[in-house]
């Protein structure tokens, strides 16, 4: 039989609904069937406890919404994820943070600010987020590894993607932190990276856009920030340059102007 996951948006209203997450089990085979899906069943606790264990084995950590250590920002969003695998130190999640995200094939000029912003922002005490992509992710990270910086995953905490940041990955994990909803061993497909995105804004204050073409990925979570109050900032860029033409849109339609930290 086919598995079928729960989204974050259902498991928040069922546990609204039937008020704890064992009388909402309980109810879904019922749900399931009044919408048509014969069969049902949840998973099996032995799959559970075998994914946590593979979790501890990969020095991963499990937080539940309804956790203390939960980041409080992300908890405040309407599909916030339900849980959270968690490698590396955690009190990079408790300081304040901040999105530093941008285009992945960015300039020179885009990636000079992406160091700068970003250590600036560190020696502030305040926590760069970001996706561990290339470019502007990537710049982002290396700026500020040993200050604490939170890497965002799309696919599984044991597949570190793109493969070529693994090296940096281990040194995020000194100091800061790896993050992903995802289940163990899901390799990240396209549609894996919206629900990314939108837990780089959800845990930030805010986010700063450095690069980003018309159409782009980037512009994604700038468009999730907006909607979950958070501030969107952006650098400016050459008017000719289409790796600026986002950034410059953003400013246009009221984002922040942003020079440096």
């Amino acid at each position: 039989m086919r598995s079928r996951r729960v989204g974050p948006a259902t498991f928040h209203r069922l546990i609204a609904e039937h008020g704890s997450a064992t009388a909402a089990l309980q109810a879904l085979p019922d749900i399931a069937a009044a919408a048509g899906i014969d069969s049902y069943a949840a998973c099996p606790e032995g799959v559970a406890q075998a994914e946590l264990a593979a979790g501890r084995r990969a020095g991963a950590r499990l937080i539940r919404h309804d956790s203390p250590d939960y980041p409080a920002l992300l908890r405040e969003i309407p599909d916030a994820p339900p849980i959270l695998w968690v490698r590396g130190n955690l009190g990079a999640l408790r300081r304040p943070m901040i999105g530093v995200i941008g285009a992945r094939n960015a300039s020179s000029l885009g990636l000079r600010m992406a160091r700068g912003l970003s250590q600036g922002l560190a020696a502030a005490g305040v926590t760069v987020a970001a996706g561990l992509a290339r470019g502007v992710d990537t710049a982002a990270h290396e700026a500020t590894c040993e200050a604490g910086t939170v890497a965002v995953m799309a696919g599984g905490i044991d597949l570190i993607y793109p493969a070529e940041n693994r090296a940096l990955a281990d040194r995020i994990l000194v100091s800061g932190c790896l993050v992903t909803e995802q289940p163990l061993g899901l390799e990240p497909v396209a549609r894996h990276f919206p629900a990314r995105n939108r837990i780089v804004s959800g845990l930030s204050l805010g986010v700063v856009v450095i690069e980003a073409a018309h159409r782009s990925g980037t512009l994604i979570t700038a468009r999730f920030a907006a909607e979950q109050g958070r501030e969107v900032m952006a650098v400016p860029g050459h008017p000719i340059d289409a790796r600026a033409s986002g950034c410059n849109a953003l400013i246009r339609d009221g984002a922040t102007l942003v020079r440096n930290a």
